[in-house]
């Protein structure tokens, strides 16, 4: 072979080998690309009152919730609740909890009274001393627990859960998928979500039309405050669909102060009574019952005592739990039962 077919012998390999190259790097940077997008359309998944992305390879969801964001693995193993409805929620979906604040367990979640479970503090005031020894992977609080959400996400990662009771089945729905999608209970909480569902339509569907209204009151220490729509226990009107007697009462945590002669008034055909001090007394207290208090001469000239429709709600799904698998459910049968 003569020296000119040598060098374009040689020139053509080369050439060959150049392009070989060229083609292997595109196919690997096309990969990338592909994975990079991937990961980044995980993240625009929405999950209860949070968005909530997945990276497959770690297994790890971000939260953003009201008062930050959260990263969690799938499937947390040491689980801390301060929010009894997050707790009912959890328990129905077959989900075990590491701490619960254990001092003021409403009647239906007393089992974790048990000594199994670490006493996490107070709603109010967590045991910061226990939970850093027990290092867990994840801990769910609302409102009552807010103040103390710095404190705890030095701990672990820490996610708001309460209901915002202006959109009351929206936020709850919302709170179960997200749990569903952190715990892998997707399909069981659909499950309960839609048996849920048809229940409430079918209750809101036979006293939105019957022209009757009803008042929502709280009692304590003999006070008493009106709720109406969009408050804490605003689901009767909202949800299940018993109309106001007035519907300029102030959505306030603690409700409007009224009078009985302001229930004589508004004269409710149906009357919801809480009475707080039932859940929630001084230490070597009795309480009296809210009817002592309720079932007075102006109350008793109302529609609502009249027909035998005061009802008298369990305090303990209405005030101490409320927003969970467990409570929802108690409630929109109270309310069914009372109207009756």
């Amino acid at each position: 072979m003569n020296k000119g077919k040598k060098i374009a012998l040689l020139l053509s390999t080369v050439l060959m080998i150049a392009v070989l190259a060229a083609c292997g790097a595109g196919k690997n940077g096309g990969n990338a690309g592909e994975g990079s997008s991937g990961a980044n359309a995980g993240t625009a998944n929405t999950a209860g009152p949070a968005e909530a992305a997945t990276t497959s390879e770690a297994g790890e969801l971000t939260i953003k919730h009201k008062l930050g964001e959260a990263k969690v693995k799938k499937n947390p193993g040491k689980v801390v609740v301060f929010d009894y409805g997050v707790l009912e929620t959890l328990d129905k979906l077959g989900v075990e909890v590491a701490a619960v604040p254990q001092a003021s367990l409403p009647t239906h979640l007393k089992k974790y009274e048990d000594s199994k479970y670490t006493n996490a503090g107070t709603l109010f005031e967590p045991d910061f001393e226990k939970l850093n020894a027990l290092e867990p992977d994840v801990i769910f609080i609302s409102g009552r627990s807010s103040e103390a959400y710095e404190e705890l996400n030095k701990i672990a990662p820490t996610i708001f859960m309460g209901v915002d009771t202006a959109n009351y089945m929206g936020s709850f729905t919302e709170n179960v998928k997200t749990l569903g999608e952190i715990f892998g209970k997707e399909a069981e909480a659909e499950q309960e979500l839609k048996a849920l569902d048809d229940s409430i339509k079918a209750l809101h569907d036979s006293v939105s039309g019957s022209g009757k209204k009803g008042l929502i009151i709280l009692t304590t220490g003999g006070k008493v405050s009106a709720y109406g729509p969009g408050s804490r226990f605003g689901i009767i009107h909202d949800v299940f669909g018993v109309p106001a007697v007035d519907e300029n009462i102030k959505a306030d945590t603690h409700g409007d102060s009224i009078s009985f002669e302001y229930v004589a008034e508004k004269n409710p055909d149906y009357l919801f009574v809480v009475d707080r001090d039932a859940v929630v007394t001084e230490e070597g207290k009795q309480a009296e019952p809210a009817a002592k208090l309720v079932e007075n001469d102006l109350v008793k000239k109302t529609n609502a005592y009249k027909d035998g429709h005061i009802i008298y709600l369990d305090a303990n799904y209405w005030y101490l739990s409320g927003g969970g698998l467990l409570s929802v459910p108690e409630m929109m049968k109270e309310v069914q039962e009372g109207i009756k």
